[in-house]
Protein backbone atom coordinates (compact mmCIF):
# COMPACT_ATOMS: atom_id res chain seq x y z
CA UNK A 1 0.00 0.00 0.00
CA UNK A 2 1.44 2.84 -1.20
CA UNK A 3 0.76 6.61 0.72
CA UNK A 4 -2.02 7.42 -1.70
CA UNK A 5 -3.94 4.23 -1.35
CA UNK A 6 -2.78 4.05 2.79
CA UNK A 7 -5.36 8.15 2.36
CA UNK A 8 -8.18 6.26 0.54
CA UNK A 9 -8.36 3.21 2.45
CA UNK A 10 -8.05 5.86 5.86
CA UNK A 11 -11.01 7.97 4.62
CA UNK A 12 -13.01 4.65 4.31
CA UNK A 13 -11.95 3.14 7.65
CA UNK A 14 -12.75 6.67 9.41
CA UNK A 15 -16.37 7.14 7.59
CA UNK A 16 -17.40 3.62 8.45
CA UNK A 17 -15.99 3.93 12.11
CA UNK A 18 -18.55 6.93 11.93
CA UNK A 19 -21.35 5.05 10.35
CA UNK A 20 -20.94 2.19 13.27
CA UNK A 21 -21.25 4.62 16.09
CA UNK A 22 -24.46 6.01 14.39
CA UNK A 23 -25.57 2.46 14.61
CA UNK A 24 -24.04 1.17 17.69
CA UNK A 25 -27.48 2.07 20.14
CA UNK A 26 -29.59 -0.82 17.30
CA UNK A 27 -27.04 -2.96 17.69
CA UNK A 28 -27.18 -5.53 19.98
CA UNK A 29 -24.70 -5.53 23.02
CA UNK A 30 -23.76 -9.05 22.85
CA UNK A 31 -23.03 -10.72 19.31
CA UNK A 32 -24.92 -13.59 18.11
CA UNK A 33 -22.28 -15.99 17.99
CA UNK A 34 -21.14 -19.16 19.14
CA UNK A 35 -17.52 -20.32 19.84
CA UNK A 36 -15.25 -21.36 16.71
CA UNK A 37 -17.39 -19.14 14.47
CA UNK A 38 -14.86 -17.54 12.86
CA UNK A 39 -13.30 -20.55 11.46
CA UNK A 40 -15.61 -20.74 9.21
CA UNK A 41 -15.42 -17.60 7.38
CA UNK A 42 -11.67 -17.11 7.64
CA UNK A 43 -8.95 -19.20 5.87
CA UNK A 44 -7.12 -21.29 8.42
CA UNK A 45 -3.80 -20.65 6.48
CA UNK A 46 -2.56 -16.81 5.23
CA UNK A 47 -2.84 -16.06 1.91
CA UNK A 48 0.59 -17.15 -0.32
CA UNK A 49 0.28 -13.77 -2.34
CA UNK A 50 -1.05 -10.29 -0.42
CA UNK A 51 -4.72 -9.48 -1.00
CA UNK A 52 -6.68 -5.92 -2.13
CA UNK A 53 -7.02 -4.36 1.08
CA UNK A 54 -10.81 -4.03 -0.02
CA UNK A 55 -11.16 -7.20 0.13
CA UNK A 56 -9.64 -7.17 3.93
CA UNK A 57 -11.52 -4.06 5.04
CA UNK A 58 -14.87 -5.44 3.70
CA UNK A 59 -13.96 -8.94 5.60
CA UNK A 60 -13.62 -6.87 9.08
CA UNK A 61 -17.14 -5.64 8.04
CA UNK A 62 -18.61 -8.74 7.23
CA UNK A 63 -17.18 -11.25 9.99
CA UNK A 64 -15.23 -9.29 12.93
CA UNK A 65 -17.93 -6.60 13.76
CA UNK A 66 -20.28 -9.29 13.87
CA UNK A 67 -18.62 -11.44 16.39
CA UNK A 68 -17.92 -8.42 18.93
CA UNK A 69 -19.44 -7.32 22.07
CA UNK A 70 -20.31 -3.72 21.99
CA UNK A 71 -18.35 -2.24 25.52
CA UNK A 72 -18.99 1.22 23.92
CA UNK A 73 -22.82 0.64 23.65
CA UNK A 74 -25.19 2.44 25.70
CA UNK A 75 -26.78 -0.64 27.32
CA UNK A 76 -23.59 -2.12 28.25
CA UNK A 77 -23.52 -2.39 32.02
CA UNK A 78 -20.93 -4.89 33.05
CA UNK A 79 -18.00 -5.05 34.34
CA UNK A 80 -16.74 -1.42 34.25
CA UNK A 81 -16.54 0.38 31.40
CA UNK A 82 -13.91 0.44 28.96
CA UNK A 83 -13.84 4.38 27.93
CA UNK A 84 -14.20 4.94 24.08
CA UNK A 85 -13.60 9.08 22.16
CA UNK A 86 -12.71 10.17 19.33
CA UNK A 87 -10.18 12.14 20.81
CA UNK A 88 -8.61 9.05 22.02
CA UNK A 89 -9.06 7.23 19.33
CA UNK A 90 -7.01 9.54 16.82
CA UNK A 91 -4.58 9.82 19.75
CA UNK A 92 -4.13 5.92 19.29
CA UNK A 93 -4.21 6.55 15.26
CA UNK A 94 -0.88 9.68 15.62
CA UNK A 95 0.85 6.88 17.78
CA UNK A 96 0.20 3.64 15.62
CA UNK A 97 1.78 6.22 12.55
CA UNK A 98 5.08 6.75 14.22
CA UNK A 99 4.88 3.81 16.70
CA UNK A 100 7.97 4.69 18.83
CA UNK A 101 8.92 1.77 21.32
CA UNK A 102 9.91 4.70 23.88
CA UNK A 103 12.18 2.94 26.52
CA UNK A 104 14.15 5.82 26.68
CA UNK A 105 14.94 9.67 25.97
CA UNK A 106 16.69 9.46 23.39
CA UNK A 107 14.81 6.65 21.70
CA UNK A 108 12.32 9.67 21.07
CA UNK A 109 12.41 12.66 23.22
CA UNK A 110 8.75 13.79 22.65
CA UNK A 111 7.44 10.23 24.18
CA UNK A 112 9.02 10.49 27.02
CA UNK A 113 8.25 14.07 28.03
CA UNK A 114 4.78 14.11 27.00
CA UNK A 115 3.98 11.17 29.62
CA UNK A 116 5.87 13.01 32.28
CA UNK A 117 4.00 16.50 31.68
CA UNK A 118 0.71 14.57 31.12
CA UNK A 119 1.24 12.48 34.44
CA UNK A 120 1.02 15.64 35.98
CA UNK A 121 -1.92 16.69 34.08
CA UNK A 122 -3.52 13.68 35.35
CA UNK A 123 -2.13 14.05 38.98
CA UNK A 124 -3.59 17.46 39.30
CA UNK A 125 -7.13 15.97 38.17
CA UNK A 126 -7.17 13.90 40.58
CA UNK A 127 -6.25 15.86 43.52
CA UNK A 128 -3.09 13.82 43.98
CA UNK A 129 -0.57 15.19 46.11
CA UNK A 130 3.00 17.53 44.51
CA UNK A 131 4.70 14.64 46.01
CA UNK A 132 3.60 12.26 43.77
CA UNK A 133 4.06 14.63 40.42
CA UNK A 134 7.37 14.22 38.48
CA UNK A 135 7.72 17.88 38.65
CA UNK A 136 8.97 16.86 42.31
CA UNK A 137 12.22 15.00 40.96
CA UNK A 138 11.29 12.73 43.83
CA UNK A 139 8.11 10.81 43.51
CA UNK A 140 6.36 10.38 39.82
CA UNK A 141 4.02 8.81 37.26
CA UNK A 142 4.24 6.14 34.52
CA UNK A 143 1.72 5.33 32.19
CA UNK A 144 1.23 0.74 32.19
CA UNK A 145 -0.80 -1.22 30.24
CA UNK A 146 -3.54 -2.72 32.90
CA UNK A 147 -4.02 -1.83 36.83
CA UNK A 148 -2.64 -5.57 36.95
CA UNK A 149 0.57 -4.44 35.34
CA UNK A 150 0.94 -1.20 38.12
CA UNK A 151 -0.43 -3.46 40.79
CA UNK A 152 2.32 -6.17 39.53
CA UNK A 153 5.39 -3.34 39.24
CA UNK A 154 4.30 -1.95 42.41
CA UNK A 155 4.64 -5.39 44.13
CA UNK A 156 7.73 -6.09 42.48
CA UNK A 157 9.43 -2.88 44.13
CA UNK A 158 7.98 -3.41 47.28
CA UNK A 159 9.73 -6.00 47.20
CA UNK A 160 13.04 -5.36 45.95
CA UNK A 161 12.61 -2.69 49.08
CA UNK A 162 12.07 -4.99 51.54
CA UNK A 163 14.76 -7.22 50.82
CA UNK A 164 17.35 -4.17 50.93
CA UNK A 165 16.15 -3.20 54.39
CA UNK A 166 15.75 -6.71 55.52
CA UNK A 167 18.34 -8.92 53.44
CA UNK A 168 18.42 -11.88 56.09
CA UNK A 169 14.81 -12.32 55.11
CA UNK A 170 13.83 -15.52 52.84
CA UNK A 171 11.48 -14.92 50.33
CA UNK A 172 8.97 -17.56 50.92
CA UNK A 173 8.77 -16.05 54.15
CA UNK A 174 7.06 -12.92 52.34
CA UNK A 175 3.51 -12.41 51.82
CA UNK A 176 1.23 -9.96 49.71
CA UNK A 177 -1.82 -8.35 51.25
CA UNK A 178 -5.22 -8.22 50.02
CA UNK A 179 -8.81 -9.07 51.01
CA UNK A 180 -11.85 -11.00 50.05
CA UNK A 181 -12.85 -8.53 47.89
CA UNK A 182 -9.22 -7.33 46.13
CA UNK A 183 -9.02 -7.69 42.35
CA UNK A 184 -7.76 -10.79 41.22
CA UNK A 185 -4.22 -8.64 40.38
CA UNK A 186 -2.98 -9.50 43.57
CA UNK A 187 -3.38 -13.11 43.39
CA UNK A 188 -2.10 -13.18 40.04
CA UNK A 189 0.94 -11.28 41.64
CA UNK A 190 2.01 -13.67 43.82
CA UNK A 191 1.23 -16.56 40.89
CA UNK A 192 3.77 -14.29 38.62
CA UNK A 193 5.94 -13.67 41.52
CA UNK A 194 6.12 -17.31 43.55
CA UNK A 195 5.16 -15.18 46.63
CA UNK A 196 2.55 -16.14 49.37
CA UNK A 197 -0.59 -14.03 49.21
CA UNK A 198 -2.59 -13.64 52.43
CA UNK A 199 -6.52 -12.60 51.52
CA UNK A 200 -8.41 -10.60 54.61
CA UNK A 201 -12.12 -11.49 54.88
CA UNK A 202 -14.31 -8.31 55.39
CA UNK A 203 -17.69 -8.55 55.90
CA UNK A 204 -21.01 -7.44 54.92
CA UNK A 205 -21.53 -5.06 57.82
CA UNK A 206 -19.05 -2.75 57.02
CA UNK A 207 -20.25 -2.61 53.72
CA UNK A 208 -16.82 -4.71 52.28
CA UNK A 209 -14.28 -2.81 53.33
CA UNK A 210 -10.81 -3.20 55.27
CA UNK A 211 -10.86 -2.42 57.97
CA UNK A 212 -7.60 -1.67 60.87
CA UNK A 213 -8.39 -4.11 63.35
CA UNK A 214 -8.36 -6.99 60.70
CA UNK A 215 -5.55 -5.70 59.33
CA UNK A 216 -3.51 -5.19 62.85
CA UNK A 217 -4.67 -9.14 63.79
CA UNK A 218 -3.15 -10.46 60.52
CA UNK A 219 -0.22 -8.42 60.74
CA UNK A 220 -0.25 -9.48 64.75
CA UNK A 221 -0.65 -13.21 63.90
CA UNK A 222 1.78 -13.32 60.87
CA UNK A 223 4.62 -12.11 62.91
CA UNK A 224 3.89 -14.56 65.26
CA UNK A 225 4.26 -17.15 62.49
CA UNK A 226 7.84 -15.81 61.05
CA UNK A 227 5.94 -14.16 57.93
CA UNK A 228 6.94 -11.35 56.62
CA UNK A 229 4.12 -8.90 54.96
CA UNK A 230 5.93 -6.56 52.93
CA UNK A 231 3.35 -5.19 50.67
CA UNK A 232 -0.90 -4.42 51.02
CA UNK A 233 -2.64 -3.77 48.22
CA UNK A 234 -5.46 -1.40 49.29
CA UNK A 235 -8.60 -1.17 47.08
CA UNK A 236 -10.29 2.24 46.62
CA UNK A 237 -13.71 0.94 44.66
CA UNK A 238 -13.29 -2.92 44.49
CA UNK A 239 -14.35 -4.21 41.29
CA UNK A 240 -17.65 -6.41 42.94
CA UNK A 241 -19.24 -3.87 44.53
CA UNK A 242 -17.50 -0.45 44.60
CA UNK A 243 -16.22 -1.00 48.39
CA UNK A 244 -13.45 1.40 50.31
CA UNK A 245 -10.81 0.21 52.29
CA UNK A 246 -10.99 2.77 55.14
CA UNK A 247 -7.50 4.26 54.48
CA UNK A 248 -8.00 6.25 57.76
CA UNK A 249 -7.77 3.12 59.61
CA UNK A 250 -5.18 1.05 57.63
CA UNK A 251 -3.28 4.64 57.93
CA UNK A 252 -2.86 4.31 61.74
CA UNK A 253 -2.11 0.42 61.82
CA UNK A 254 0.63 1.19 59.05
CA UNK A 255 2.11 3.55 61.52
CA UNK A 256 3.23 0.53 63.69
CA UNK A 257 4.74 -1.09 60.38
CA UNK A 258 6.94 1.06 58.52
CA UNK A 259 8.00 -1.48 56.23
CA UNK A 260 4.65 -1.98 54.89
CA UNK A 261 4.02 -0.94 51.38
CA UNK A 262 0.65 0.39 50.77
CA UNK A 263 -0.31 0.53 47.22
CA UNK A 264 -3.77 1.82 46.26
CA UNK A 265 -5.78 0.10 43.70
CA UNK A 266 -8.22 3.12 42.67
CA UNK A 267 -8.63 1.22 39.10
CA UNK A 268 -12.27 2.28 38.15
CA UNK A 269 -13.11 4.50 41.10
CA UNK A 270 -9.70 6.74 41.39
CA UNK A 271 -11.43 8.65 38.19
CA UNK A 272 -14.64 9.90 41.09
CA UNK A 273 -11.49 11.95 42.14
CA UNK A 274 -11.74 14.80 39.59
CA UNK A 275 -15.09 15.58 41.34
CA UNK A 276 -13.45 17.62 44.97
CA UNK A 277 -17.41 16.22 46.30
CA UNK A 278 -15.81 12.67 46.28
CA UNK A 279 -12.86 13.19 47.60
CA UNK A 280 -13.57 12.99 51.20
CA UNK A 281 -15.55 9.64 50.82
CA UNK A 282 -12.63 7.84 48.58
CA UNK A 283 -10.08 9.13 51.53
CA UNK A 284 -7.84 11.37 49.10
CA UNK A 285 -5.79 13.18 52.39
CA UNK A 286 -4.95 10.08 53.33
CA UNK A 287 -4.02 8.41 49.78
CA UNK A 288 -1.97 11.54 49.58
CA UNK A 289 -0.17 11.17 53.29
CA UNK A 290 1.08 7.66 53.29
CA UNK A 291 0.36 5.66 50.22
CA UNK A 292 3.73 4.40 48.73
CA UNK A 293 1.59 3.70 45.28
CA UNK A 294 -1.54 4.70 43.28
CA UNK A 295 -2.99 3.27 40.62
CA UNK A 296 -5.94 4.15 38.05
CA UNK A 297 -7.35 3.30 35.03
CA UNK A 298 -8.33 6.34 32.79
CA UNK A 299 -9.33 3.21 29.95
CA UNK A 300 -12.28 2.45 32.39
CA UNK A 301 -13.89 5.49 33.38
CA UNK A 302 -11.72 8.31 32.69
CA UNK A 303 -12.44 8.58 28.72
CA UNK A 304 -9.41 7.46 27.37
CA UNK A 305 -9.17 4.35 24.94
CA UNK A 306 -7.84 1.30 26.24
CA UNK A 307 -5.10 0.32 27.11
CA UNK A 308 -4.13 3.50 29.47
CA UNK A 309 -3.49 2.75 33.37
CA UNK A 310 -1.99 5.42 35.18
CA UNK A 311 0.97 4.31 37.87
CA UNK A 312 2.22 7.20 40.85
CA UNK A 313 5.05 6.60 43.24
CA UNK A 314 6.13 8.37 45.83
CA UNK A 315 9.91 7.52 45.60
CA UNK A 316 11.07 6.58 42.16
CA UNK A 317 14.05 5.15 43.45
CA UNK A 318 12.00 2.54 44.33
CA UNK A 319 10.69 1.55 40.81
CA UNK A 320 14.39 2.27 39.25
CA UNK A 321 16.65 0.17 41.87
CA UNK A 322 14.19 -2.72 41.48
CA UNK A 323 13.68 -2.72 37.77
CA UNK A 324 16.89 -0.90 36.20
CA UNK A 325 18.83 -3.53 33.38
CA UNK A 326 20.87 -0.92 31.34
CA UNK A 327 23.35 -2.47 29.00
CA UNK A 328 25.62 -0.82 26.82
CA UNK A 329 24.03 -0.44 23.97
CA UNK A 330 20.70 1.17 25.87
CA UNK A 331 23.18 3.57 27.41
CA UNK A 332 22.78 7.48 26.72
CA UNK A 333 24.95 10.43 27.84
CA UNK A 334 21.45 11.49 29.18
CA UNK A 335 20.77 8.88 30.60
CA UNK A 336 24.22 8.60 32.16
CA UNK A 337 24.01 12.22 32.98
CA UNK A 338 20.45 11.69 34.95
CA UNK A 339 19.10 14.44 33.34
CA UNK A 340 15.53 12.65 32.05
CA UNK A 341 13.56 9.91 32.87
CA UNK A 342 14.04 6.91 31.36
CA UNK A 343 10.69 4.88 31.72
CA UNK A 344 12.30 1.32 30.49
CA UNK A 345 12.85 0.95 34.18
CA UNK A 346 9.80 2.22 35.72
CA UNK A 347 8.02 -1.12 34.62
CA UNK A 348 8.30 -4.51 33.67
CA UNK A 349 8.82 -4.30 29.84
CA UNK A 350 11.97 -2.70 27.59
CA UNK A 351 9.74 -1.17 24.94
CA UNK A 352 6.68 0.80 25.49
CA UNK A 353 3.18 2.45 23.18
CA UNK A 354 2.95 6.54 23.00
CA UNK A 355 0.18 6.10 25.04
CA UNK A 356 0.40 9.41 26.38
CA UNK A 357 -0.59 11.06 23.14
CA UNK A 358 -4.17 9.90 24.06
CA UNK A 359 -4.46 10.69 27.11
CA UNK A 360 -2.89 14.15 26.02
CA UNK A 361 -5.45 14.76 23.46
CA UNK A 362 -8.62 13.18 26.10
CA UNK A 363 -8.01 16.09 28.71
CA UNK A 364 -7.11 18.50 26.33
CA UNK A 365 -10.61 17.59 24.35
CA UNK A 366 -12.56 17.63 27.57
CA UNK A 367 -10.73 20.13 29.86
CA UNK A 368 -11.31 19.08 33.51
CA UNK A 369 -14.99 20.74 33.08
CA UNK A 370 -15.53 18.35 30.71
CA UNK A 371 -14.06 15.60 32.80
CA UNK A 372 -16.19 16.32 35.75
CA UNK A 373 -19.19 16.61 34.07
CA UNK A 374 -19.21 13.20 32.59
CA UNK A 375 -18.16 11.39 36.10
CA UNK A 376 -21.26 13.30 37.32
CA UNK A 377 -23.45 12.49 34.73
CA UNK A 378 -22.69 8.77 35.55
CA UNK A 379 -23.23 8.78 38.99
CA UNK A 380 -26.26 10.24 38.36
CA UNK A 381 -27.55 8.17 36.00
CA UNK A 382 -26.76 4.92 38.26
CA UNK A 383 -28.59 6.92 41.17
CA UNK A 384 -31.80 6.80 39.08
CA UNK A 385 -31.53 3.04 38.83
CA UNK A 386 -30.87 3.09 42.34
CA UNK A 387 -34.48 4.91 42.90
CA UNK A 388 -36.24 2.68 40.97
CA UNK A 389 -34.79 -0.92 42.66
CA UNK A 390 -35.77 0.72 45.84
CA UNK A 391 -39.07 1.06 44.86
CA UNK A 392 -39.30 -2.28 43.57
CA UNK A 393 -41.51 -4.96 45.06
CA UNK A 394 -38.69 -7.71 44.36
CA UNK A 395 -35.51 -5.98 43.77
CA UNK A 396 -33.38 -5.40 46.82
CA UNK A 397 -30.32 -3.61 47.17
CA UNK A 398 -27.07 -6.30 47.75
CA UNK A 399 -25.04 -3.23 49.60
CA UNK A 400 -24.64 0.42 49.78
CA UNK A 401 -24.32 1.75 45.66
CA UNK A 402 -21.05 2.86 44.91
CA UNK A 403 -20.88 5.80 42.82
CA UNK A 404 -21.98 4.81 39.50
CA UNK A 405 -22.29 1.08 40.42
CA UNK A 406 -25.25 -0.79 42.12
CA UNK A 407 -24.83 -4.50 43.20
CA UNK A 408 -28.91 -5.70 43.55
CA UNK A 409 -30.81 -9.10 43.55
CA UNK A 410 -34.25 -10.33 43.53
CA UNK A 411 -35.59 -10.89 47.18
CA UNK A 412 -39.36 -11.10 46.51
CA UNK A 413 -41.90 -10.43 49.20
CA UNK A 414 -43.75 -12.92 50.54
CA UNK A 415 -47.26 -13.33 48.41
CA UNK A 416 -49.45 -14.30 51.39
CA UNK A 417 -49.13 -13.99 56.00
CA UNK A 418 -47.93 -17.38 55.57
CA UNK A 419 -45.69 -17.64 53.33
CA UNK A 420 -42.20 -18.92 54.54
CA UNK A 421 -38.63 -16.79 54.31
CA UNK A 422 -36.31 -18.45 51.76
CA UNK A 423 -33.53 -19.86 52.95
CA UNK A 424 -30.38 -17.87 51.75
CA UNK A 425 -29.02 -20.73 49.33
CA UNK A 426 -33.08 -20.75 47.99
CA UNK A 427 -32.62 -17.14 47.47
CA UNK A 428 -29.13 -17.58 45.57
CA UNK A 429 -30.54 -20.33 43.21
CA UNK A 430 -33.70 -17.97 42.44
CA UNK A 431 -30.71 -14.94 41.59
CA UNK A 432 -28.92 -17.83 39.49
CA UNK A 433 -32.04 -18.42 37.28
CA UNK A 434 -32.41 -14.45 37.35
CA UNK A 435 -29.07 -13.64 36.45
CA UNK A 436 -29.03 -16.40 33.65
CA UNK A 437 -31.82 -15.09 32.17
CA UNK A 438 -29.98 -11.67 32.09
CA UNK A 439 -27.45 -13.38 30.44
CA UNK A 440 -29.29 -14.68 27.76
CA UNK A 441 -30.06 -11.63 26.44
CA UNK A 442 -28.38 -9.88 23.55
CA UNK A 443 -29.73 -6.37 24.21
CA UNK A 444 -28.58 -5.45 27.31
CA UNK A 445 -25.15 -6.84 29.65
CA UNK A 446 -24.81 -7.02 32.95
CA UNK A 447 -21.96 -9.07 35.21
CA UNK A 448 -22.81 -10.85 38.59
CA UNK A 449 -20.97 -11.48 41.55
CA UNK A 450 -20.96 -13.00 44.95
CA UNK A 451 -20.68 -11.42 48.36
CA UNK A 452 -19.31 -13.41 51.15
CA UNK A 453 -21.87 -16.60 49.84
CA UNK A 454 -24.83 -14.28 48.39
CA UNK A 455 -25.58 -14.27 44.44
CA UNK A 456 -25.88 -10.84 43.23
CA UNK A 457 -26.16 -8.85 39.99
CA UNK A 458 -24.07 -5.57 38.91
CA UNK A 459 -25.05 -2.65 37.01
CA UNK A 460 -22.07 -0.34 35.97
CA UNK A 461 -22.81 2.92 34.47
CA UNK A 462 -20.06 4.15 32.68
CA UNK A 463 -20.83 4.21 28.29
CA UNK A 464 -20.39 7.87 27.41
CA UNK A 465 -23.71 7.51 24.95
CA UNK A 466 -25.72 6.06 28.12
CA UNK A 467 -29.25 8.62 29.01
CA UNK A 468 -32.02 8.15 31.21
CA UNK A 469 -33.70 5.81 28.36
CA UNK A 470 -31.25 3.77 29.00
CA UNK A 471 -31.41 3.80 32.58
CA UNK A 472 -35.18 3.08 32.73
CA UNK A 473 -34.71 0.58 29.78
CA UNK A 474 -32.54 -1.75 31.83
CA UNK A 475 -34.74 -1.29 34.64
CA UNK A 476 -37.51 -2.81 32.77
CA UNK A 477 -35.36 -5.73 31.43
CA UNK A 478 -34.46 -6.66 34.73
CA UNK A 479 -37.85 -6.19 36.62
CA UNK A 480 -39.21 -8.42 33.47
CA UNK A 481 -36.46 -11.06 34.02
CA UNK A 482 -37.02 -10.75 37.72
CA UNK A 483 -40.85 -11.73 37.65
CA UNK A 484 -40.42 -14.70 35.62
CA UNK A 485 -37.48 -16.17 37.24
CA UNK A 486 -39.67 -15.73 40.40
CA UNK A 487 -42.39 -17.91 38.20
CA UNK A 488 -40.08 -20.83 37.31
CA UNK A 489 -37.81 -20.34 40.95
CA UNK A 490 -42.05 -21.22 42.59
CA UNK A 491 -42.25 -23.98 39.93
CA UNK A 492 -38.85 -25.80 41.44
CA UNK A 493 -39.66 -28.36 44.33
CA UNK A 494 -37.50 -26.43 46.41
CA UNK A 495 -39.73 -23.27 45.22
CA UNK A 496 -43.08 -25.12 45.89
CA UNK A 497 -41.78 -26.35 49.12
CA UNK A 498 -40.62 -22.93 50.39
CA UNK A 499 -43.48 -21.21 49.33
CA UNK A 500 -46.22 -23.94 49.68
Amino acid sequence: MDIEQFRKAGYQAIDRICDYYYSLQDRDVVPRVEPGYLREHIPLQPPEEGEDFQVIADDYQKFILPGLTHWQHPSFFAYFPTACTFEGLLGDLYAGSISNPGFNWSSSPACTELEGIVMDWAANLLGLSPAFHNASGVGGGVLQTTASDSALVAVVAARSNYQREHPEVKMEDLVIYTTSQTHSLGAKAGLVLGLQVRSIDVKLEDQLSMRGNALREALEEDKQLGRKPFILIATVGTTSTGAVDNMPEIREVAKDHPSLWIHVDAAWAGMALACPENRSKLYLDDINSFAHSFCANFHKWGLVNFDCSTLWVRDRRNLTEALDITPVFLRTKQGDAGTVIDYRNWHLALGRRFRSLKLWFVLRGFGVQGFQKYIRRCIELNQQFVNLIEFSEDLSLATQPSLALTVFRVVPKPRSPEQATPSAESLNDLNRIFYGRLSARHDIMLTQTSLNGMFCVRLAVGAARTTEEHIRNAYNIVEKEAKAAIETWDQTINGVAIVG
